[in-house]
């Protein structure tokens, strides 16, 4: 004995039947899509090669006199600090700086060093980002910081991010001393400005 089927049994058969289909086939070419494991960052995203190309930026100070510029790939290490030297050093919230093995880094112009810590100066009481000493390179002229070098890192100069003035440099990779953060810094989009917010 045949079995009988009506029109819509028969059309909601083929409809299914095409669904399943069209999600497999979508499965398929998202998992083709995917780059393989050796391509992706220790973070799982895929590497956008653009890390790796070696580009040239320079950063300066205010006056344009002490300028630092580097050639070579985005730097691995990229920084946000919350402790009190950088919020003291830098006059904000934090500091945000990255470090450029000392081969990639020419330095042009004069510049005040100013160490930390202080010789002969009270110890400070708090944790910060140069516990091991560290010596800030500022403009004489007008007084800011464009470079640093701290002793447990030889290899690496450390230039603050801002003076390159870039908004196209890699967001900070580390945050660190959040202990002493500013509880408002993480979200600053979301604040209510009663001045609004400006491009």
């Amino acid at each position: 004995m045949k079995a009988k089927y009506s029109r819509r049994s028969i059309i909601t058969s083929g409809a299914v039947a095409l669904i399943g289909a069209t999600v497999t086939g979508r499965a398929k070419a998202e998992t083709a899509a995917q780059p393989p494991d050796s391509a992706k960052t220790p973070g799982g995203k895929p590497e956008s090669g653009q890390a790796s190309a070696i580009k040239t930026r320079t950063a300066s100070c205010n006056c344009g006199q002490l300028r630092v510029t580097t050639k070579g790939p985005d730097p691995e290490r990229r920084s946000m600090c919350h402790c009190k030297l950088c919020q003291k050093q830098t006059g904000s919230a934090f500091g945000i700086q990255a470090r450029f093995p000392r081969e990639q880094v020419t330095i042009e112009g004069k510049a005040t060093a100013w160490k930390f810590p202080i010789e002969g100066a009270t110890p400070v009481t708090y944790r910060n980002c140069t516990s091991g000493g560290g010596t800030f390179h500022f403009c004489p002229v007008c007084g800011s910081t464009v470079y640093y070098e701290i002793a447990d890192a030889p290899a690496f100069i450390g230039i603050k991010v801002g003076a390159f003035t870039d908004p196209t440099f890699p967001a900070p990779m580390i945050s660190g001393f959040e202990e002493y953060r500013f509880p408002w810094v993480m979200n600053i989009a979301a604040l209510t400005m009663a001045g609004g917010h400006h491009s």
